[in-house]
């Protein structure tokens, strides 16, 4: 796979609305992701985060209302074509484990009709893992070696928009924080639009150029990181920030009262 840059697309919600009987998990949403941008969609559970995201690629049909990639409908394309022309990064992998880590990072290509597996060596580069990892099977893995494959699989179509749904959500700490910077680099390196859903602030405030904070269906704040941790905010917003705010003063405090009981 090449080092050619991909063009994001501009992703544009008009007015989406998704309903499941009498709530509304998403109400009346219209925004515009501009091209190239890394956003982060940031809420509690049920806020309607994840159902916003999966209307890009079909996997949720809004009630109301449209999602427009680059001016075009994504109601008026063929889901698996369109599903094939976007990258999706989800918490749960699904990797195959009766396939090798290559197979599984080329079958949407192989499903397509695209011969060749030249690919995998270069996408694995891409992710930082060995290209020795090609010819193991899933269950050799780490967590964070699974999610990099994700990762790579997702790469394989050379997508312009990613989609990424809690994507590091069930690793550790140090796992989760290391991968969410090599993806960082790969978006800006690969000029790609991405959306990320995530409950965690902290994720979200490192990570993206702009933090969507949704709740009950509606976004209620939509800033860039420093706006978001200085700007005033709705309060279900101030309360999401408010967390690794507060995790950060007792990090402190802890080590200044380490500090004072040293000899």
């Amino acid at each position: 796979m090449g080092e050619t840059e991909t063009t994001g697309p501009v992703v544009r919600f008009e007015h989406m609305t998704k309903r499941y009987g009498d709530v509304a998990a998403v109400d009346g949403v219209s925004l515009e992701i501009a091209a190239g941008s890394f956003v982060a969609l940031v809420g509690q559970s049920g806020s309607g985060k994840s159902t916003l995201l999966k209307t890009i690629n079909r996997l949720i049909v809004p009630d109301e209302g449209q999602v427009m990639l680059d001016g075009g409908d994504v109601a008026a394309q063929e889901p698996h074509a369109l599903r094939r022309s976007i990258g999706y990064v989800f918490q749960n992998i699904g990797l195959f484990p009766h396939m090798t880590v290559a197979e599984n990072i080329l079958i949407d290509r192989r499903i397509a009709g695209e011969a060749g597996g030249g690919d995998a060596g270069a996408l694995l580069d891409m992710v930082e893992l060995p290209r020795a990892f090609a010819s193991r099977r899933p269950t050799e893995l780490s967590g964070g070696q699974a999610q990099r494959v994700g990762v790579a699989r997702a790469l394989a179509g050379r997508p312009g928009l990613m989609l990424m749904d809690e994507p590091f959500g069930a690793l550790d700490p140090l796992t989760r924080d290391t991968l969410g910077e090599t993806y960082r680099r790969l978006h800006e390196r690969l000029g790609m639009t991405t959306l990320m859903v995530t409950h965690d602030m902290a994720e979200a405030l490192l990570h993206a150029d702009r933090v969507l904070v949704m709740s009950h269906g509606q976004v209620i704040a939509d800033d860039t990181p420093d706006g978001i941790m200085n700007e005033p905010l709705p309060e279900a917003a101030q309360a999401l920030v408010a967390v690794p705010r507060r995790q950060a003063e007792r990090l402190v405090a802890m080590e200044r009262a380490g500090r004072k009981a040293q000899p």
